[in-house]
């Protein structure tokens, strides 16, 4: 255990800056890629709450699944927020975005499109694990299994709700800034 502590003190940084890095080459912005990272503390939120409810210890298959669920995050991360700059796009080149109400309703659009995807992942998710995480104890490797599975079913579910609400509030805020400084 002490082994695998000192591990991921390094290993989670690197990985974490790695993944940073290529969202920044991705997006050509750092400002997408802080956003697409901010999500991750949304789907952490279900992953510590269901650990702390099924009373499980940090162990490395519950750290295997944590880096599992924030690869997952990131994906829909990245794929919520290009909705929203397509959506934002559209909207500017056709002339549509001239003040803050017409920004809520690109964002809306973009929110809106991205649902059905949304449940897609989450269900389809929740399918795959939820026999692993029902599975008898006695059932060989359950317990290794269900410790990897757990954060990633409880992160699905808080990241759901909370994703749906964070990346639109936080593109509203970060490109609401330039409506701020036309009316200044």
């Amino acid at each position: 255990m002490e082994r695998m502590r000192s591990r991921l003190t390094f290993i989670i940084p690197l990985t974490l800056f790695i993944v940073f890095v290529l969202l920044y080459v991705n997006f050509g912005s750092w400002h997408e890629a802080v956003i697409v990272f901010l999500a991750l503390p949304t789907s952490l939120v279900g992953a510590v709450w269901l650990l702390y409810l099924l009373d499980y210890n940090m162990s490395v298959a519950v750290w295997v699944g944590l880096i599992a669920l924030a690869g997952l995050d990131a994906e829909t991360g990245v794929i919520m927020l290009i909705y929203l700059r397509l959506s934002h796009r559209r909207w500017a080149e056709e002339g549509r975005l001239r003040n803050l109400d017409d920004l809520k309703a690109a964002i809306y659009e973009g929110s809106v499109k991205r649902l059905r995807p949304k449940v897609m992942t989450v269900v389809t998710t929740m399918v795959a694990l939820l026999p692993i995480m029902w599975a008898p104890i006695t059932a060989t490797g359950a317990d290794v299994m269900k410790r990897m599975a757990a954060p990633l079913v409880g992160g699905m579910v808080s990241s759901f709700f909370l994703e749906l609400a964070v990346y639109p509030a936080i593109f509203l805020i970060w490109k609401g800034r330039q409506f701020k400084n036309k009316a200044e």
